[in-house]
């Protein structure tokens, strides 16, 4: 061995290069304020690692990328741990980044002779920074995409050349799939080559000039092995630590293990729940200081003047009183940014609709990742369209969009958001189904907002006789009406009926004849399995049904269903508001007709 490990050193003469590197002198001796710069040198090697391993798994392309970081998430041996230390790797560094910069502030390691190597390590700071927002973009969910598109926005507010700038970036004018090739060749090809430039510069100089101990030093000169590597290393094995704990944190309550992964990105779906990540937040709500046209100043103009003066400090910082300065100066910033974000995050807190937001966010990312392990699988047109297919994601929406301000579900409008103004037309949830049925014909709730209380039928002739006669009724009479619920509930053949229809066949067969002609008739006014010209009210064959639905949103003016005596319901069909395929979604989520998946 001691003959190969000599034949190696001639060739190559690596001992005197690890003698020149282990036995670096230092000034005061070894001491923890040292670590950062290792502890970022380790973190860029794991970025590194784990970079190139999930880079052989990745196809960055807007129909690939999701259903790739979906398949190392979720089917790759271990890629839950290898994209979970990619990512929470990202957010330690930025912390290490702070440390470092306030450790060279405060010995004063950026003055004379050392000044290239602050400066250099302030375009490594920006260099990271970049890193961290191209990487956002790459799995292509609702959260990358959105934010990255208010981030890319702020370029083109720059003067003359912003929208330029911004077409370059998002490769068109439109975010897309050359988008997202630009970041990738960003986030895997020219940042990190220019990092490892960096680096290797920052690390040549550092060499050069050595180790800035600050006055007095407390222990005698001592060299980089061993005391100083152990700490280093102790350093490392902590950041490590740090970051597998950030990984299983959110599945020790009940969350998932690993880095999050959204609902795929959709151009068409809005997602006001976007935000930075948290080491961008402080910009996000600085920016809102700034409204209309001053922009520019909150993302460029003083930004640009505060990164100005950082570069001037191993220029001020020659005086005493200007070393003085610095460090007060950066203290006052990481102030600053420490309140902001908390604003930032303490104000999304309170605005229900941002907490709405993050719920449906929330539900749309669970819901595809169920879609994704059914027996089909991600169609070839994309994961995005599973969720564009499925009624228990559009309904939601759909309805909070075009039901909303007259309905109500369960008295929210759809996504868990509550209103304060009071609906103008009945509360949809159940519809059609027993419960909500027999709450149409009691006597004390049929006038009630819940049902036709808001409309012009509170007082009409249906209301008149679950008033009158209904609350007459004697217990027979009651048994009866139970009967006719249960058929006419029955037409609708509702998954969550199916065991108690088939149960009670006989009871709904009785009750088919009840409605039809009987002690308790409702074809007096509806239309009830045979043709009536005479009816007056919407007919109840198939009421509640997938047709009938259809039909019924389609143009509830149309005769089957309230004619002439239709009370402000838009025809959503027949005047083109909403196309066939919305409308069967927004019918089969009122309906509970949607792919029942396990968790």
């Amino acid at each position: 061995m001691k003959f190969l490990l000599d034949w190696l050193d001639h060739r190559t003469g690596y001992k005197d290069l690890v003698r020149h590197g282990l036995y670096e002198n230092i000034p005061g001796g070894a001491r923890w304020r040292y670590v950062w710069g290792s502890t970022l040198v380790f973190c860029l090697v794991v970025q590194f690692l784990t970079g190139f391993c999930l880079w052989m798994s990745y196809n960055p392309s807007s129909q690939t990328a999701w259903e790739s970081v979906y398949y190392i998430q979720y089917e790759m041996t271990g890629g839950w741990l290898l994209r979970g230390i990619h990512h929470h790797a990202a957010s330690v560094m930025n912390v290490l980044l702070v440390l470092h910069l306030m450790q060279v502030v405060i010995d004063g390691a950026y003055r004379a002779p050392r000044e290239m190597n602050f400066w250099i390590g302030l375009i490594l700071m920006q260099l990271v920074l970049a890193l961290s927002l191209t990487g956002y973009l790459l799995p292509w969910d609702q959260k990358g995409y959105w934010a990255t598109k208010v981030a890319t926005n702020i370029a083109a507010i720059v003067p003359v050349v912003g929208p330029a700038i911004q077409k370059l970036i998002i490769g068109g004018s439109e975010y897309g799939h050359h988008t997202l090739s630009r970041f990738f060749a960003l986030h895997a090809g020219i940042l990190p080559a220019s990092v490892v430039a960096m680096v290797t510069l920052h690390l040549l100089l550092f060499r050069r000039h050595g180790i800035t101990a600050r006055d007095p030093k407390r222990k005698p000169d001592a060299y980089f092995w061993p005391d100083q590597v152990l700490k280093d290393a102790v350093a490392c094995l902590a950041v490590m630590a740090a970051i597998l704990f950030l990984i299983i944190r959110p599945w020790l309550f009940g969350g998932e293990i690993g880095a999050e992964l959204g609902a795929p990105a959709d151009p068409s779906e809005p997602y006001s729940a976007a935000r930075p990540e948290w080491y961008f937040l402080f910009l996000f709500e600085f920016l809102k200081f700034f409204p209309g046209g001053t922009e520019i100043w909150g993302a460029i103009i003083i930004p640009g003047i505060v990164m100005g003066i950082i570069f001037l400090m191993p220029i001020v910082g020659n005086w005493q009183l200007g070393h003085r300065f610095n460090i007060g100066l950066l203290f006052s910033l990481l102030g600053g940014i420490g309140l902001l974000t908390y604003l930032a995050i303490a104000q999304d807190g309170r605005d229900p609709e941002y907490r709405a937001a993050v719920l449906s966010a929330e539900h749309s990312a669970k819901r595809v990742k169920l879609l994704a392990k059914a027996p089909t699988g991600i169609p070839v047109s994309g994961a995005v369209n599973l969720l564009r297919s499925d009624p228990l994601t559009r309904g939601p929406k759909l309805f909070a969009e075009h039901c909303a301000s007259c309905h109500r579900f369960d008295g929210h409008n759809g996504e868990g958001l509550a209103s304060s103004e009071e609906p103008s037309a009945s509360d949809l949830k159940g519809f059609a189904s027993r419960e909500w049925l027999s709450g149409l014909l009691n006597p004390s709730q049929i006038d009630s907002p819940h049902f036709l209380g808001s409309t012009k039928f509170k007082d009409g002739k249906m209301s008149r006789f679950v008033k009158k006669d209904v609350a007459a009724y004697s217990d027979e009479e009651k048994e009866y009406l139970k009967k006719v619920v249960m058929a006419v509930s029955a037409e609708a053949e509702l998954k969550s009926q199916r065991a108690a229809d088939q149960r009670d066949a006989s009871l709904i067969s009785d009750g088919r004849k009840l409605v039809a002609d009987g002690d308790i008739s409702c074809a007096d006014c509806h239309q009830f399995r045979f043709a009536d010209e005479d009816a007056t009210a919407p007919d109840l064959t198939g009421y509640g049904s997938r047709e009938w639905l259809l039909g019924f949103i389609s143009d509830p003016a149309h005769g089957r269903f309230y004619g002439k005596r239709n009370d402000r319901m838009p025809s959503f069909g027949k005047d083109g508001i909403l196309n066939p395929v919305e409308i069967g979604l927004l019918a089969d989520w009122l309906r509970g007709d949607w792919l029942e998946l396990e968790e």
